[in-house]
């Protein structure tokens, strides 16, 4: 009989049965791992928790003060039941962490969501060396190649001081947690004061709460100064689009900011009038360097494009594995980053395995041509949430 892997996927999420505790469960466990706090990963209900030091604040904020809470710092271990867990740079958001699990010489580790390049908020992502990977993929596919960060910021900022000047208000959506703390660090604070809804507000206060440094920001209120905010710039969660407390701001200019902004359809439909490509997970180069660095023998995939990334995996030489879990939304509410479906301009769905091409094992990434037939279907794909 095969030997029991370290970890496995039940019903309630993902389960050391030698250590008797799960990896962002789902349904309510005794003992529960917390990747990061965003809504799919960290669930109420668990008798207790264990998280990285710098979610402590917004899970508490999120899922009630009354939670028992354990904290533990990157690169610290503790040990349940002869199990080793230690928490890793995750680069997805602060306090998120990859979780490494031991026992015996068998090494696991969870990635929960990711990103590579660091955005200069969070603790950069750190490879960690493992005989098995679970992995997401949100944007596992190669037509979502991210540009550096500060071209993103540069072109944010330009289109705010062109609203300045044109006295509109300018209005910016990103999630609450992670997207919010990322917008607000590199915005070009000369320009203008920044202004938050209520969500953003009270998360950045439990952020502080934490000992974490963030530049300064006015709560939205029935008080506040219209015509001052035509002179800043407003924050805002994506739960906030197309309700009344968004139309008061009237005149404004819309942008939106999501990964999903690489897809044309994306932005037409969240009716936004700018859409800026900044996510919090890994691009396609991003996903296999990643699983690269670990030198893992194993993979296998949450969330995300997982049939048709799977399959790419396994066309390079890797024993990788479709997981069904109920990861996939960022933010609870909030027109979660779930994988959209593509259609072409006359409706008809592309199937993500046609967008995957299979370059030799060695690259990392894509030749010029892959990249132009990739690029060419994108053109033709649009974005249904």
């Amino acid at each position: 009989m095969a030997a029991k892997p370290l970890l496995e996927f039940n019903d309630k999420g993902i389960y050391c049965t030698q250590g008797q505790f799960f990896i962002d469960p789902w349904q309510p466990v005794k003992d529960a791992v917390i990747t990061h706090a965003h809504a799919d990963h960290a669930k109420w209900g668990h008798q207790n928790y264990l998280a990285h030091s710098l979610s402590f604040e917004i899970l508490k904020y999120r899922l009630g003060a009354d939670i028992n809470l354990q904290t533990l710092d990157y690169g610290n271990t503790i040990s349940k039941n002869g199990v080793q867990i230690s928490f890793h740079p995750a680069g997805h958001i602060i306090g998120s962490a990859q979780v490494r699990v031991e026992y015996k010489g068998e090494v696991w580790v969870v990635s929960g969501d990711y990103k590579l390049e660091d955005d200069g908020v969070c603790t950069p992502f750190e490879p960690i060396k493992c005989h098995s990977f679970i992995s997401e993929c949100t944007f596992g596919m190669p037509v979502y190649q991210w540009k550096p960060q500060q071209f993103v910021f540069d072109e944010i900022n330009k289109w705010w001081r062109q609203n300045v000047e044109e006295g509109k208000t300018t209005v910016l959506v990103g999630y609450s947690l992670g997207k919010a703390q990322r917008i607000l660090q590199h915005l070009d604070l000369p320009i203008g004061n920044i202004y938050t809804h209520g969500v953003i507000k009270n998360t950045h206060e439990a952020l502080r709460r934490n000992g974490v440094k963030l530049n300064p920001t006015i709560r939205v209120t029935p008080e506040t100064n219209r015509d001052e905010m035509r002179k800043g710039l407003v924050l805002c969660p994506p739960s906030s689009v197309g309700t009344p407390w968004m139309r008061k701001f009237f005149p404004y200019s819309f942008g939106y900011c999501s990964g999903w902004m690489a897809l044309r359809g994306a932005k037409r439909r969240r009716a936004a009038d700018r859409g800026f490509v900044l996510s919090d997970h890994a691009d396609w180069d991003g996903l296999i360097q990643a699983i690269e660095a670990t030198n893992c023998e194993t993979v296998y995939l949450t969330h995300g494009y997982t049939a048709s990334f799977s399959r790419y995996l396994c066309d390079i030489g890797y024993d990788a594995h479709e997981a069904h879990t109920l990861y996939g939304g960022d933010e609870a509410n909030e027109q979660d980053e779930d994988p959209v479906e593509l259609v072409d301009e006359e409706g008809k769905v592309i199937e993500p395995e046609e967008l995957v091409t299979t370059p030799q094992r060695e690259k990392t990434q894509l030749t010029d041509q892959e990249k132009s037939i990739a690029l060419k279907k994108a053109k033709k794909a649009g974005g249904a949430v």
